[in-house]
């Protein structure tokens, strides 16, 4: 009989634990997609993210994060082909993870005002909004109701994003 074994991992470190699953260039970038661009098709990871990752990178890191627990995927209704992924509650439990990385790079790296607002919502926020965050993907991704009448994270954290988009737009000239 033969012993099935995880991957082998550097050291039992749970920082390295955590840098082997998530460490690479784009890992992040897709789970970051998936938690606050509502994305969950390969094409529309592939098409709308602004970094461009090509289409084989994609699919190792959808296969990847599928393997360590971070999303789940499941046949989609609409066409036999299309498969739709979804964070796991490892996946979702990454928000204050998420929230620490935006805010360290909005303070220290050349973040445009528009793709840090919602950062900074999380940042200002604290735990306490991170926990209704992760309630309402535990609603999208996983099926469990929220308490009810517990407004929405993700609208909040879109409108912010889409009202600095249109603030930083040059004004269309009235052609009357």
């Amino acid at each position: 009989m033969t012993e099935e074994r995880g991957p082998a991992h550097r050291s039992g470190c749970p920082i390295n634990l955590s840098v082997e699953v998530l460490g690479d260039r784009w890992s992040l970038v897709v789970l970051r997609d998936v938690m606050f661009g509502d994305r969950h098709y390969f094409r529309e990871l592939l098409t709308q993210s602004q970094e461009g990752i090509a289409s084989n990178i994609l699919a190792d890191r959808l296969r990847r994060l599928v393997a360590n627990g971070l999303l789940w995927r499941a046949g989609d209704d609409s066409h036999r082909q299309k498969i739709r992924y979804s964070l796991t509650e490892a996946g979702v439990q990454l928000v204050p993870v998420m929230a620490a990385l935006g805010s360290w790079g909005r303070r220290h790296l050349p973040a445009s005002h528009e793709l840090s607002v919602r950062a900074e919502l999380l940042e200002r926020g604290g735990p306490e909004l991170w926990d209704r965050f992760m309630d309402e993907l535990r609603e999208q991704h996983l099926g469990i109701a929220r308490p009810p009448g517990t407004p929405s994270v993700f609208a909040e954290l879109q409108a912010a994003y889409e009202a600095a988009v249109n603030a930083a737009s040059p004004a269309t000239p009235d052609r009357r």
